[in-house]
């Protein structure tokens, strides 16, 4: 079984993730933050490092889904290929930070990795205002998100509602977290597993 964490940054998907794996006994499947090579210099240079950073995104989310796939196991995902795909890499082509020819590049590889994959069974989507936004990013203090723009946050957002507002790839379950508090409040959590338990059940 295959759960998925979509949500603009800073929504508390990483944290969601690890407070479900732990309840349900999930695999957790991390995005590549830490390790990543590109995102200091993206976030520095954004035009010239953007294909660059969306093409190893794009990479380890595949990689990520040929894993799930061949161990079988019951696994939590932190944000999906889709986001990469119909949110991030079209954004950055919309703001002129990434150019047509790479953008073309980019959407023939991820139609083909499409082609070949299935999606989540459940998808969790995590709805933030802006503001609250801002609030956790700082919260966290990575020096290379300090450069983030509420315009950039705000673009992803409308991007982010677009798709939602179309997914169809399979159970969705969508969590207004501005108003839930999962991480110091045992009840809000509570609410969101009693939530993933009706979907599942129904999976089954």
């Amino acid at each position: 079984m295959h759960v998925a964490i979509a949500g603009n940054i800073g929504s508390g998907k990483t944290t969601l993730t690890r407070l479900l794996a732990k309840h349900y006994k999930w695999q957790p499947h991390f995005e590549d933050v830490e390790d990543n090579p590109y995102l200091d210099d993206f976030y520095n240079q954004m035009e010239r490092w953007s294909f660059n950073l969306q093409i190893y995104f794009l990479n380890s989310r595949f990689r990520q889904i040929l894993d799930i796939r061949e161990t079988g196991k019951k696994v939590i995902q932190d944000r999906t290929i889709y986001e990469d795909a119909y949110i991030f890499a079209p954004n950055l082509h919309a703001m002129g930070l990434m150019t047509n020819r790479d953008f073309e590049n980019y959407r023939s590889l991820f139609d083909l990795m499409e082609s070949v994959t299935e999606g989540p069974d459940l998808l969790i989507y995590l709805r933030s205002s802006i503001p609250n936004l801002v609030s956790q990013i700082h919260k966290r203090g990575r020096d290379y998100e300090n450069s983030i723009s509420i315009d950039y946050l705000s673009r992803l957002n409308e991007r982010y509602e677009a798709w939602i507002h179309g997914y169809d790839k399979g159970n969705l379950i969508i969590l207004d977290v501005d108003h839930l508090d999962f991480v110091d409040n045992p009840e809000h959590l509570g609410q969101i597993i009693n939530k993933i338990d009706a979907e599942l059940h129904g999976l089954f």
